[in-house]
Order: structure tokens, then sequence, then C-alpha cells
């Protein structure tokens, strides 16, 4: 499992629990902002996670 700290904008992640794909935008100490399109709703999303709740994406 990759370290929390290590994430960065253009990594690929997804939350420990499941879900879509998301794209790293941007992150700061306390959070990661990260975007991916909802195709149920035909929607671009950008949300903020903590990075303890996230997973880096194997290829």
């Amino acid at each position: 499992m990759a370290n929390e700290a290590a994430f960065k904008p253009g990594d690929l992640v997804q939350l420990k629990s499941g879900g879509p794909v998301m794209t790293v935008s941007w992150s700061n100490n306390d959070e990661l902002g990260c975007q991916w399109w909802n195709d149920a709703k035909s929607e671009y999303v950008i949300q903020r996670f903590v990075p303890a709740a996230l997973v880096l994406e194997s290829d």
C-alpha cells in the first residue's frame, strides 16, 4: 500500500472502500483534491478527501 504522503497531482487513486478511479488535482498536508467523470450524471466531479481514505491505483 502506498504512503498517503506520497500522493501528488496526476496520481490515480481510489477510495479504500471502492468507487471510481480519480485523478489527484492538488494536495496539501490535510487533504487532496480529486476529480473524475460521473457517467451516470454526465458530469465532471471535484471533491476533497483525506489522504488516509485513499489508495494509489495500481496499473
